[in-house]
């Protein structure tokens, strides 16, 4: 499962409608082969579509098309903010267990 580090749970609440209980960020694929996410779309969301891997941490939301989970599952969102406040995210491998 997508592991989010603390300072992607910060960006990714900084980046939602505060006081809007549920919202978050949305992880879709854009196509691509079975395995294949095909590359990745981000989009806030008010909450989860129907078949949505839903993901908290921290008070951040953030709902996985399945397709984009599948790729996601072993995989660590972080972020860095930098001097003009815009968030940039990356993803790792997670570590073992």
């Amino acid at each position: 499962m997508l592991v989010l580090t603390e300072a992607a749970a910060e960006a990714v609440k900084a980046l939602t409608p505060q006081g809007s209980d549920g919202s978050g960020l949305r992880i879709a694929s854009s196509a691509g082969e079975p395995g294949d996410p095909g590359g990745l779309q981000v989009s806030a969301a008010a909450g989860p579509d129907q078949n949505d891997q839903v993901i908290e941490s921290a008070g951040a939301h953030v709902y996985l098309e399945s397709r984009a989970a599948a790729y996601l599952e072993d995989k660590v969102l972080d972020a860095q903010v930098d001097g003009d406040g815009q968030a940039h995210f990356s993803l790792g491998l997670q570590g073992p267990v």
